[in-house]
């Protein structure tokens, strides 16, 4: 990550700065996204896109960059043909005194960085994940980056020595701290239908298309936390992770504590995918 874009300028990360008065450092007043790119070539960007708008009219604030000013900018900072991901980060920028409201004239800040997408060591052994009351706000469907409520509950699940949180809402399960949710039962595949209370994941939506493709029998509907845990396999999903097999949950095992044969068909259908953009 030598070189970083910030407000329309190409700069070395030592010296992007913003305002300690940004309404992004003060309230966390802003959004994110998260865009893979394999080879060198970015994944389903015009779906990133969508999602980061839907954010940003989700907090009512607008920048003027159309789908192939991102992709400049994006490809301006990746390096080479490796996997790498890109950070993007919009604030309500700079406001000359702390408040509440929003400024009369809001001047975003448009920050964005790339960095290596490394393998996740447990990938074919599978994670442990833990449950966990959700105490977040109610527009997950928002991307924001005010996200201290899930870094407490992910944290909480590695305190447990997990990798994951999956998050419990009036006794049904909805996604993890930081992916969605997926699991088999009777050899179909389920996720939580697309609400606030559930980020729409890029990595999400290929998975329900591949199902689809591949003749595999799914649906989107609402997962109960004792189906949880009965499930036969229980994935999570994320952009920079993929899928990951949740192999134990509670300290229980998933099934025989192995990655299921549905998992692997999966990720095998993901790779591929992936190969047949490049």
């Amino acid at each position: 990550m030598d070189k970083v874009y910030l407000n329309g300028e190409y700069l070395p990360l030592a010296e992007a700065k913003v305002s300690v008065l940004d309404r992004g450092f003060l309230f966390g007043d802003g959004v994110y996204e998260v865009i893979p790119a394999y080879s060198g070539h970015l994944f389903r960007l015009e779906d990133h896109i969508h999602r980061l708008n839907n954010s940003l009219n989700g907090i009512r604030l607008s920048v003027d960059y159309n789908l192939a000013k991102w992709q400049e900018i994006f490809n301006n900072l990746l390096e080479g043909d490796k996997d790498q991901s890109i950070y993007l980060q919009i604030t309500r920028g700079y406001a000359p005194k702390r408040d509440h409201g929003f400024p009369e004239h809001a001047n975003p800040t448009v920050f964005a960085m790339c960095s290596d997408i490394l393998p996740f060591a447990g990938k074919f052994s599978g994670i442990k994940a833990i449950t966990i009351e959700d105490t977040r706000w109610q527009l997950c469907n928002i991307k924001a980056i005010t996200l201290l409520a899930n870094i407490l509950l992910r944290q909480e699940a590695l305190d447990h020595g997990c990798t994951e949180a999956i998050l419990v809402k009036n006794g049904y399960v909805i996604e993890g701290a930081a992916s969605n949710l997926f699991v088999v039962i009777d050899g179909e595949l389920i996720t939580p239908p697309q609400t606030n209370e559930i980020l729409a994941g890029i990595t999400r939506d290929v998975i329900l298309e591949l199902a689809e493709t591949n003749q595999i029998p799914f649906k989107e509907d609402i997962i109960a936390l004792e189906a949880l845990q009965s499930a036969s396999e229980v994935w999570v999903a994320s952009s920079t992770r993929e899928i990951l097999a949740v192999v134990e949950i509670d300290g229980v095992k998933v099934s025989d504590g192995k990655p299921g044969p549905l998992w692997s068909k999966m990720d095998q259908l993901l790779q591929a995918y992936k190969k047949s953009l490049l």
